[in-house]
């Protein structure tokens, strides 16, 4: 079958002709006819076997034979809609949509985060027929009302398994809401699983199903190996891979943003020209690395998963698997990088004791066994004890990372501080100490957020007024988020930065007579130190007392992250 076989136009056969295609993919030859159709699509094939031709080729192809709908001032609305769930995905299909309709009167852009707005402000005030787009930059635009949705006739999700495990799912829905009734949903994603299914039967209106390879299955064109190593000779054997087998082009993949970054740069000082790429890198950074090593003048590109899908390299050779993925799915996006478009690719495992679970995993969502190599010289030691492997938590309420509650947590594997083991109140007060006399009777901070640090005592501040206490939520009593002082006068002490917590701010009003506490305790969801009428604190909130302080005298105890006692303070008269 040719493509002249599959209803395109001859602008269309020609751009495809140009880029040196004459077959198409067996996605593409169930795909394109299906799309032209007009009805919705679920479709299923692995990565690199041409799905984004087998659905931007029919849309450009319906597109140009329809007419436009008139705006009415006179600029051009978005037609089609394609959601994609990374910046270099979205990079990518835009890429194919101009390549491919080069011959043809339509526009196109992409639109993604990391790159100010302003630009794509002015495209989009432009008019544009095809938009690619990320879900977050797309709900800033709609949110700021830059761009018109309601003449969508064609919306795509591709890689929409990866959507779904990045969280977008909440993110595609509101942008849903706003999408015309009537239109045609295409889905396409290199796995199939439960929950894209489930999202499948909420979308699409009696889709036509194509699933062109077994779930989960890894291209027969890709040879993979398992290399067993000790987990600190991981980095010499990649090396000595790299310089024995004279590789070039080598994506090599880590479990997070941090290994990334310091695998790139001991492969840079052994002399191995390395870069890393992940989501903590600036757009501009990215754009650089990838096209030095798709140019061939870098080595080896050091990625995350979250670069597993989107990058499309012609002829790329090697990929390694520095550290197994903790979802078994992401091994068959991985080496799915290499092997493309039926080209020969080769897939490396470096795997140590503490991976034999994941190992199992992949193998048994591959059905295969993979070949095992042990690399001489880098035999790994068969009396090793497996360690447990640092769980990746995602950032955002609620996640493991603040003191309380709803701290912003570490994402990409950095894992969140354990708090320390919080000692016994010694009796008699503070630090041991029995209270002074009087101090039953003096008015308090609303929330207390004050302590101590390395045993001093908190002394006693000059008076200032505006020194902000906790609202709800607020304060240093470790549920909430830090709390710093307005108005303070310079050089005087007002309240410092609280602990980490759900990242609640107080605002109100400190009475005459208050003493301000001392420097507060470091939250892990926020801190600062509020001096010369700063504020620390995110966002502005509270009142004149605190809930707290309303609630009367709690017991002492210590805060979350394992620094000053908290004391109970006496309820205000």
């Amino acid at each position: 079958m040719s493509f002249e076989t599959l209803g395109l136009s001859a602008d269309i056969l020609r751009a495809v002709s140009d880029l040196g295609y004459t077959q198409p993919t067996p996605i593409q030859q169930q795909a394109i006819p299906a799309v032209l159709q007009g009805g919705d699509l679920l479709a299923g094939a692995q990565t690199g076997t041409g799905k984004t031709a087998g659905f931007t080729l029919p849309i450009l192809q319906m597109l140009s034979s329809r007419a436009a709908p008139a705006a009415a001032n006179g600029k051009r609305r978005v037609r089609a809609l394609v959601l994609t769930p990374t910046r270099e995905l979205a990079a990518q299909v835009e890429e194919s949509v101009t390549q491919y309709g080069k011959y043809l009167p339509l526009t196109s852009m992409t639109v993604f985060g990391g790159v100010s707005m302003v630009p794509q402000v002015r495209q989009l005030a432009r008019g544009v027929d095809i938009l690619v787009a990320t879900p977050g930059r797309l709900l800033d635009h709609m949110q700021q009302k830059t761009v018109d949705l309601s003449a969508v006739e064609i919306l795509v999700l591709d890689e929409a398994d990866r959507m779904l495990d990045m969280g977008f799912i909440r993110d595609i829905r509101r942008v849903l809401a706003v999408l015309p009734a009537k239109r045609q949903n295409l889905l396409f994603s290199a796995t199939f699983s439960d929950e894209i299914k489930q999202l499948a039967d909420g979308l699409l209106k009696s889709p036509a199903l194509i699933e062109v390879a077994r779930r989960n299955t890894t291209a027969e064109t890709v040879a993979q190996k398992i290399h067993p190593v000790d987990r600190d000779r991981k980095r010499e054997l990649l090396e000595h891979l790299v310089r024995e087998n004279n590789w070039f082009q080598v994506l090599v993949f880590t479990r997070t943003k941090h290994g990334a970054n310091r695998l790139a740069e001991q492969l840079t000082k052994g002399g191995v020209p390395a870069l890393a790429i992940h989501g903590n890198k600036s757009q501009g950074a990215r754009t650089r690395a990838l096209a030095e090593f798709k140019s061939g003048t870098l080595q080896v590109l050091v990625a995350t998963d979250i670069a597993a899908r989107g990058i499309d390299i012609d002829q790329l050779p090697h990929v390694v698997n520095f550290d197994l993925p903790e979802v078994a799915e992401d091994y068959v996006h991985r080496i799915g990088r290499t092997g493309r478009a039926g080209a020969q690719g080769e897939a490396v495992s470096l795997v140590c004791v503490d991976e034999h679970q994941l190992l199992t995993a992949i193998e048994r969502l591959i059905k295969r066994q993979i070949d095992t190599e042990v690399v001489p010289g880098f035999e790994p030691d068969p009396t090793a004890v497996a360690q447990p492997i640092r769980k990746n938590q995602s950032g955002g309420r609620g996640a493991p990372g603040g003191g309380g509650g709803g701290g912003r947590g570490r994402g990409d594997g950095q894992q969140a501080r354990a708090p320390r083991e919080a000692r016994e109140p010694r009796e008699g007060g503070r630090d041991g100490r029995a209270p002074r006399q009087g101090d039953a009777g003096k008015p308090r901070h609303a929330a207390d957020g004050g302590g101590q640090r390395n045993g001093e005592r908190n002394a006693p501040a000059p008076r200032t007024s505006g020194a902000a206490t906790g609202g709800r939520n607020g304060g240093g009593n470790g549920n909430g988020g830090g709390f710093g002082g307005n108005q303070s006068q310079p050089g005087k002490r007002a309240g410092g930065g609280g602990n980490g917590g759900s990242g609640g701010v107080g605002g109100g009003k400190r009475v005459e007579g208050q003493r301000a506490p001392a420097r507060a305790t470091q939250g892990a969801a926020h801190q600062g130190q509020n001096r010369d009428g700063q504020n620390a604190s995110r966002g502005q909130g509270g009142g004149e007392r605190s809930d707290f302080a309303q609630r009367g005298p709690r017991p002492a105890r210590r805060d979350g992250v394992g620094a000053a006692l908290l004391m109970g303070k006496p309820k205000r008269d």
